[in-house]
């Protein structure tokens, strides 16, 4: 059988059961994800059958952890079109297994880890059905026990244990409201950090959202019209797996682009959009200015300084130097590490066991993790802590804005993805990264406050900046993300790497070539 991706899988004709290892494929670092629908482009490889097989692991996987008589687990979905046939078999194969199900039904990332700490649900486990801003063919699963989200070990164990548990009695099925009692509790925190005597204290000001079409729409009725905001002018918040506005991906250009036109033509104060599964968001200021990547970073950093003085911030690593300085300007201390949510929330968690106060992971990509919040990668509580600060903002006459007004701006940025067309293309990744440190260049000075991939410093006669050369987490791609301070330095930059890369013939530059043609 020819495969059309690497991650496709086969099905035996004689057993009907997934091969392990074709549903090792499955993993993508610490969640599950897969093609759900087939398009003519793409078979589907996470089918029900393999959904089937997956809550075998899932119900091994707690049996390992807890070892209880009764098990408790909380499954619901984002709007995606293959959820619910999806979450129908989740649902029964556990049920099979023994193991008590609440049916959240419609339901975000954040939410299904809380249902393991709100005492009316106690759940040992949250299953999420998401594929957070992938394109509406996709589906995937994310799990957490009570503990925190699932690591890459843990999605392992659960993909190579899938033998279906015997002679058990079936567990029962309850459906619940889950998002309601989640967003009582964003409520309830707002309220008692605002500085307003008031249950309305968001009253007089004009939030719009974008939700994408995703499962984030909760957050008008549920959280703003209930602390007194207008919310006229919402967009997109009606759930819809085809995702017919705009990929609900706030580190996307034509969504982030949807919400500054929001909020301009409603004249809103405010302006909040999420990505499918509500784990990240970004936010538009009353002026139309975006708040996302470096300058998300740095509002939720000044928010934390002020609240843990002297704190230190862990970021993945294309953040900007500016970043840096500011954080530092604020006596804090930015760690950046590898890319990757749980590798900047497991990075915090170490350093806050060996003692040292951190109380925020985040990547520019959005996801963000506040120790208070269990380090849970939540886009709602993010926008709750801006929420929080809002109403003391305006009385002081002062703007989301002037949190960060002493924040430099690159002058230019670039962004090159580069294909790297090799079966092994990990070993020629690392073996370009490995190869560009010898490069001698005037200009041109190694970080070494790096962990992930290769980051230069630039100076005359290459302006003032710097570049990272980094392999893409999950797909064979070298990402290379530039910042210069000075105009016109980007070219000469792009044009000794393609000069460099020449060498690598399985590297495909065509991202590249227009970007120097001509110059």
């Amino acid at each position: 059988m020819i495969l059309t991706l690497n991650k496709m899988l086969t099905k035996s004709s004689l057993e009907g059961e997934f091969f392990v290892e074709e549903i090792m494929n499955l993993q993508n670092e610490s969640d599950i994800r897969g093609i759900a629908m087939d398009t003519q482009e793409y078979q589907a490889n996470l089918t029900v059958s393999a959904v089937r097989e997956i809550a075998a692991g899932i119900v091994n996987w707690l049996n390992k952890m807890e070892k209880k008589d009764e098990l408790t687990v909380g499954v619901g979905r984002d709007s995606r079109l293959s959820g619910p046939e999806l979450k129908e078999a989740l649902i029964e194969e556990l049920i099979h297994s023994g193991v008590n199900v609440y049916d959240f039904g419609l339901a975000t990332t954040p939410a299904l880890f809380m249902s393991t700490q709100f005492s009316q649900f106690s759940c040992d486990a949250g299953v999420m059905l998401t594929a957070s801003h992938l394109p509406y063919y996709y589906n995937g699963i994310k799990v957490f026990s009570q503990k925190g989200g699932a690591e890459k070990e843990d999605i392992t164990y659960i993909l190579s244990h899938t033998e279906k548990r015997q002679g058990v009695t079936a567990g029962k099925l309850t459906e619940a409201d889950l998002l309601t009692v989640y967003a009582n509790n964003l409520v309830a925190k707002i309220r008692t950090a605002s500085y307003k005597d008031t249950e309305k204290p968001l009253t007089g000001f004009k939030i719009v959202v974008d939700a994408g079409n995703g499962a984030g729409g909760f957050f008008t009725e549920k959280v703003l019209q209930v602390l007194g905001a207008d919310t006229s002018g919402s967009q997109f918040l009606t759930p819809d797996g085809n995702f017919p506005n705009h990929i609900p991906n706030p580190d996307n250009k034509e969504a982030m682009r949807s919400i500054q036109d929001a909020v301009l033509t409603n004249h809103a104060d405010l302006g909040v959009i999420f990505d499918t599964d509500v784990d990240r968001s970004a936010v538009v200021t009353k002026s139309g200015d975006v708040l996302n990547r470096n300058n998300l970073i740095a509002v939720l950093s000044r928010i934390v300084l002020t609240e843990h003085p002297g704190t230190s911030i862990v970021t993945n690593s294309p953040t900007s130097d500016h970043l840096k300085d500011f954080i530092e300007s604020l006596d804090g201390k930015q760690v950046r590490y590898i890319s990757g949510y749980r590798n900047v929330i497991n990075k915090a968690l170490e350093l806050n066991h060996a003692g040292v106060d951190t109380q925020l992971a985040i990547e520019t990509s959005g996801h963000a993790a506040f120790k208070e919040n269990y380090f849970l990668d939540d886009g709602a509580y993010v926008i709750a802590k801006i929420l929080m600060l809002l109403p003391k903002l305006q009385e002081e006459g002062k703007s989301l804005e002037s949190l960060i007004a002493d924040l430099k701006q690159p002058l230019e940025t670039q962004e090159v993805r580069f294909k790297l067309e090799a079966e092994n293309y990990r070993a020629l990744g690392k073996k370009i990264i490995e190869q560009i440190v010898d490069i001698q260049i005037p200009g041109w000075q190694i970080d070494p406050e790096n962990d992930e991939g290769i980051r230069f410093r630039l100076s005359q006669p290459y302006g003032q900046g710097w570049f990272l050369l980094r392999m893409s987490l999950h797909e064979p791609l070298l990402v290379l993300q530039i910042e210069n301070d000075e105009k016109g330095y980007i070219v000469p930059v792009l044009k000794k790497m393609q000069q460099f890369l020449n060498n690598y013939p399985e590297v495909n530059q065509e991202k590249l070539t227009p970007l120097i043609a001509n110059v």
